[in-house]
């Protein structure tokens, strides 16, 4: 079996695939604080929970972007499993050219997040992660990033609100009634969740304009369940993309 790894500013994932079937999913926080050993037990617990032996994972490819938490998992992983895991970084294969002006500088989510979309959608394709950051990565035909955008996540942009207006209240992120307010919470929810769909919609548009071409756009990360149903264009939602581009990682440097 193999295990993909997630590991984002709020939430870890696990994937875990027998094959190129992805047979369980499970999130937990992430602890910037916690021990080698202490992932251990929590990686084995999960894993247990969802009816896996951990003992049965041979195979592992971790994306962080919270890097000192990196070698922790890695040593956690090795202590519950067989498995040496592979962690995403400059030099290994991944089936996608970066052509920007630092690829080392390209976060490995975003990386994992390409590798998946080139396997599993139509090229060229734009790739929308809504999580503690939005990004937004633009793949072209020949399996090439030319580059990307980054922007401040849903949730991320609701806190800054709510921690520097003393009278604004934190709101649970859903679609209002309609575009027009007439109470503040339903105003927040507005600007919140509609200003996100609008934003995508517009940076798709622009994107598209600014290359001349038609793309397949998928978005992937926690709050696309949210904010895509309320975009006017064409989106597909992928949860696991991420997940399965790590698995396609692991294929080319096993």
């Amino acid at each position: 079996m193999f295990l993909a790894i997630d590991v984002g500013n709020t939430n870890i994932v696990l994937g875990v695939f027998k094959g190129d079937e992805l047979i369980s999913s499970s999130r937990i926080f992430t602890r910037k604080d916690a021990l080698a050993d202490e992932y251990a037990v929590l990686f084995n617990d999960m894993l247990r929970i969802e009816g896996i032996d951990p003992h049965n994972v041979n195979g592992c490819v971790i994306s962080s972007v919270v890097p000192k938490l990196t070698n922790r998992l890695a040593e956690a992983v090795e202590k519950i499993s067989s498995a040496k895991p592979i962690v995403v970084a400059a030099g290994l294969k991944t089936g996608i050219n970066i052509m920007i002006d630092d690829p080392a500088q390209l976060g490995s989510d975003m990386v994992a997040n390409a590798a998946g979309a080139v396997a599993r959608y139509p090229l060229p394709v734009i790739i929308i992660d809504l999580g503690t950051a939005m990004t937004f990565s633009v793949i072209d035909e020949a399996r090439t990033f030319v580059g990307g955008v980054i922007t401040a996540g849903v949730r991320t942009a609701l806190d800054g609100l709510t921690d520097r207006t003393s009278q604004l209240p934190d709101i649970n992120i859903e679609a209002p009634a309609g575009v027009v307010g007439k109470n503040t919470v339903d105003c927040m929810k507005s600007g919140i969740v509609f200003g996100a769909a609008s934003l995508i919609d517009g940076m798709i548009e622009r994107i598209s304009e600014e290359k001349g071409k038609a793309f397949t756009v998928v978005a992937t990360g926690g709050m696309s369940r949210y904010i895509i149903p309320q975009c006017k264009s064409r989106i597909s939602v992928d949860a696991d993309l991420m997940l399965y581009g790590l698995l396609e990682i692991f294929k080319r440097n096993s």
